[in-house]
């Protein structure tokens, strides 16, 4: 073991709308270049990269590495829906951390399409079917997948904790202040809860409105992953280093609990999190800055429980006093999170990587956020996976 692993570098490109932006091959070079440069490194020094995207044909990371340079290393492409990019990030964390390499890159990116996310494969079995039906049982509600998962997980939020759609609308109108000192964000509108709520409703059931969901991004952004020794030989910033980490995938109660909560990955939100305290010795009361998966706002405020911001059902309480931004306990998603910044889905856990490692050097500017010294980041992709990276400023 060399000790917990260091992010030397850390760089990623403003997300933009579908057909608005460059092809994710150039998008990918493009942060991987700011990646390097931010770590003081050439790509030669580069020993292995992993590789994240969802949609895409395979060896898309080859075609994206190639415009950066062609050192003949190992590129390792991975596919695991919302959380691939921190998957990434778990597979090269793990390289560095068992000895096995130094220097790693951690790649992210997605060119995606307008509209909502659908299955590519009709010929053979759905990894989601099994999903797809309890979902059907539970929330049947005429409404794409996505929003009915999220809507139905959000109904029965409000159902056992007696809130209502104004408790998401707060939280996406946390979201646009933050994103509004954001330049990368893709919408930095400031929004009033008045006005999610009167958004158009995109699941009635759920009075979940179109303000509520993050939009279809494109994007990219990479994360240089070093040894303690290397980066010290190389006087690279080892101002960062990942403190503690886990993955998680479902147990038989996110189908057995009928439950849309556990549908959607709260217990293996929760499940992660408890690893990475016990592993850390670090409490949920000591982290100054979270970046979590909000690809809905409902998806915000499950979250906030399952990573033990809040106790269960204290949410409410928890948004109320402030608690979820600045000035209050822990920042959550200083960056605008995925409903101001996007979604772009490859890309979307290293971008929560590089705005947590700008927090905890002291490099985010209007959005700082003072005196950050630990930072919890929160990855979820259903089917499923969730990855939580806890991130500390070292001594």
């Amino acid at each position: 073991m060399q000790g917990k692993a260091v992010v030397a570098g850390v760089g990623a490109i403003p997300f933009g709308k579908p057909g608005a932006t460059e092809s994710y091959d150039l998008m990918a070079a493009a942060a991987t270049r700011r990646a390097l440069a931010d770590a003081g490194l050439g790509y030669e020094d580069v020993q292995q990269a992993i590789v994240g995207y969802v949609y895409g044909d395979s060896t898309s990371g080859q075609r994206a590495l190639y415009g950066v340079g062609m050192s003949g290393i190992p590129i390792v492409n991975v596919n695991n829906n919302c959380s691939t990019g921190s998957t990434a990030l778990f597979l090269a964390r793990q390289l560095v951390e068992s000895g096995v390499l130094d220097c790693v890159l951690a790649l992210g990116f997605e060119q995606m399409r307008p509209g909502a996310l659908t299955e590519h494969w009709s010929d053979r079995p759905s990894p989601f079917a099994r999903f797809d039906e309890l979902c059907a049982e539970i929330a049947p509600y005429p409404v794409p997948l996505a929003l009915r998962y999220f809507g139905g997980a959000g109904v029965e939020y409000m159902q056992r904790h007696g809130a209502t759609a104004s408790l998401f609308a707060r939280v996406r109108a946390k979201a646009s202040r933050h994103a509004a000192h954001n330049p990368g964000a893709l919408l930095r509108k400031v929004v009033t809860e008045e006005e999610v709520l009167a958004a158009p409703l995109i699941c009635a059931e759920a009075g979940m409105t179109r303000l509520m969901a993050c939009p279809p991004t494109c994007g990219a952004a990479a994360a240089i992953v070093v040894s303690p020794a290397f980066a010290a030989r190389r006087n690279l910033d080892r101002r960062v280093v990942i403190a503690a980490q886990a993955m998680t995938t479902d147990r038989p109660g996110t189908f057995d609990k009928r439950s849309m909560l556990a549908l959607v990955g709260a217990d293996m939100s929760r499940e992660a999190a408890d690893l990475v305290y016990e592993q850390a010795g670090i409490g949920p009361g000591d982290i100054d800055v979270v970046e979590l998966h909000d690809c809905f706002a409902q998806n915000e405020v499950i979250s906030y429980e399952a990573l033990r911001l809040c106790p269960e059902g204290g949410a409410e309480q928890f948004v109320a006093d402030g608690d979820n931004s600045y000035g209050g306990r822990v920042v959550t998603n200083p960056s605008g999170g995925l409903l101001c910044k996007g979604h772009p889905l490859g890309a979307t856990g290293l971008a929560q990587c590089a705005e947590l490692v700008e927090q905890l050097r002291g490099e985010a500017g209007e959005r700082q956020v003072a005196g950050a010294r630990i930072a919890l980041q929160h990855n979820l992709g259903l089917g499923g996976a969730c990855v939580v990276t806890l991130y500390q400023r070292a001594a």
